[in-house]
């Protein structure tokens, strides 16, 4: 039971020492695979100001994922309305198939970099929209989506 206790109060300290960290969330996918018309959706508000901050994309993938790599559509729609839109691509298995993030059991985590040393202009709440772009009606293999942002550190 200590060592349990020691385990936890070890976790919630690595968490709470995660300073750089502005925002961070995941959106689970839908167990029978991902509809290429379906949207993980962020809001986040923002405060205009001479911070920067580095944008990152994290994907919870499965083992069986089919593929090495994923392609997604993204959109952030500012507070004044402009949308932006942007396609990418994130490499999640090397060639000979070992999974790049990190993983426990079947499940892998990795995290990929959106944009680097981005301001934030306007005040309020930008709203950013992730959906698969890979061929497939409804993408299998991938467990959550996530965003995250923090400090920009040179």
């Amino acid at each position: 039971m200590r060592i349990l206790l020691v385990g936890i109060v070890g976790m919630l300290l690595l968490v709470a020492c995660d300073t750089n960290r502005v925002y961070e969330d995941y959106q689970a996918i839908d167990p029978e695979g991902w509809h290429k018309d379906s949207l993980a959706r962020f809001q986040v508000e923002m405060e205009p100001g001479s911070d920067a901050y580095n944008l990152y994309i994290n994907i919870r993938n499965q083992g069986d994922y089919p593929n090495s790599n994923i392609w997604l559509f993204l959109e952030v729609e500012q507070p004044d309305g402009k949308l932006l839109t942007d396609t990418v691509e994130y490499i999640l298995a090397e060639k000979s198939g070992k999974w790049r993030g990190s993983g426990i059991g079947d499940l892998f985590d990795s995290q990929f970099i959106y944009r680097k040393n981005v301001q934030f202009e306007q005040a309020g709440a930008y709203e950013f929209r992730i959906r698969q772009g890979m061929r497939a009606q409804k993408l299998k293999g991938i467990h959550d989506v996530g965003l995250r942002i923090e400090k920009y550190n040179e």
